[in-house]
């Protein structure tokens, strides 16, 4: 296994816009390395922090690297399952700050082992969690065309999937797709060579929509999220960074409806919803990567920081 790796993106960002207080209880829904909740620990002296990540040699490193702090948690969970963890805790209404970073760390892009990247050849797997019996193999062998094309277009809005999975179907009757470069070079061979050279990865947003479908990266993020912030404690803030358009519209819409009052119909002359606002918008426009961040840690370039205050 290589080492556990991971520069955290929009770090200061993240430090400031979370307005921790030295006593406060805060939380890393997706710790990774733990270069997040170090900063966040940096920060406070009576305070507690709480942290997720369903990733094996995440949990490994984080429990070693704070093993001598007793005012961390560490917690092998999936931080979709973090609301109800929290409330069984009992820190309902009592958490100070949140954080999620949706993204894949470093180290599990640059682990060919890990089967995410198709930048290094390794077996299809792209579980995050490894004890998860679907990878990416199962994925791209035993998927339907119809679910294929499902995925390709939902999960990576690729405009090229008929032509991807046609031959992914092809190159699978002769023998099963089973590594990262071969899967590769299948989706390169769907592409017209000018296209291929022009645009550099036309492997991206197939490999990216496989993950999110092994990982089920979507899948109840909405209902994640608005449970979440019905844990904060007045004037506690929840800082989400997200990497795609795809998860980014989610977090943007459940923090619109959060700080809205009223939902109805534009033309109805009085309020018959009863909707009320629970947060405020701290990031009226998503904060994204400065320029000398980018020098120093290109895979920042899709990140956007979006934050709201419990009020």
């Amino acid at each position: 296994m290589i080492e556990f790796k991971h520069v955290p993106v929009l770090l200061d960002e993240v430090i400031d816009g979370l307005d921790i207080k030295k006593d406060g209880c805060y939380v890393d829904c997706t710790m990774g390395g733990g270069g997040h909740s170090s900063a966040i620990l940096s920060h406070l002296e009576r305070g507690r922090l709480i942290g997720f990540d369903k990733d094996d040699d995440a949990i490994s490193v984080c429990k070693e690297r704070f093993k001598n702090n007793s005012n961390v948690t560490v917690i092998k969970s999936d931080f979709k399952n973090a609301p109800q963890l929290l409330k069984e805790m009992g820190l309902a209404g009592e958490i100070d700050g949140i954080l999620i970073d949706l993204g894949v760390s470093s180290y599990q892009i640059d682990n060919s082992e890990r089967g995410f990247s198709f930048l290094h050849n390794g077996r299809l797997d792209m579980r995050m969690d490894k004890s998860q019996k679907l990878s990416a193999y199962e994925v791209v062998n035993s998927y339907s065309e119809k679910q294929l094309l499902q995925v390709l277009y939902e999960y990576g809005e690729e405009g090229n999937a008929k032509n991807i999975v046609k031959n992914i179907l092809k190159a699978r009757e002769i023998k099963p797709i089973e590594t990262t470069f071969e899967l590769k070079e299948i989706i390169e061979k769907s592409f017209p060579k000018k296209v291929i050279y022009g645009k550099g990865g036309v492997s991206k947003q197939t490999f990216q929509a496989i993950r999110i479908e092994v990982n089920g990266e979507l899948e109840g993020l909405k209902e994640c999220l608005q449970n979440l912030i019905g844990l904060l404690h007045k004037g506690g803030r929840l800082a989400v960074i997200s990497f795609h358009s795809l998860e980014d519209r989610i977090v943007k819409n459940v923090f619109k409806l959060s700080c809205t009052d009223c939902i109805c119909p534009p033309k109805t002359p009085v309020c018959i919803c009863g909707h009320k606002a629970v947060a405020k918008l701290i990031t009226r426009k998503p904060i994204i990567a400065t320029s000398s961040e980018l020098q120093e840690n290109s895979r920042s370039s899709s990140a956007k920081l979006r934050i709201i205050e419990k009020i």
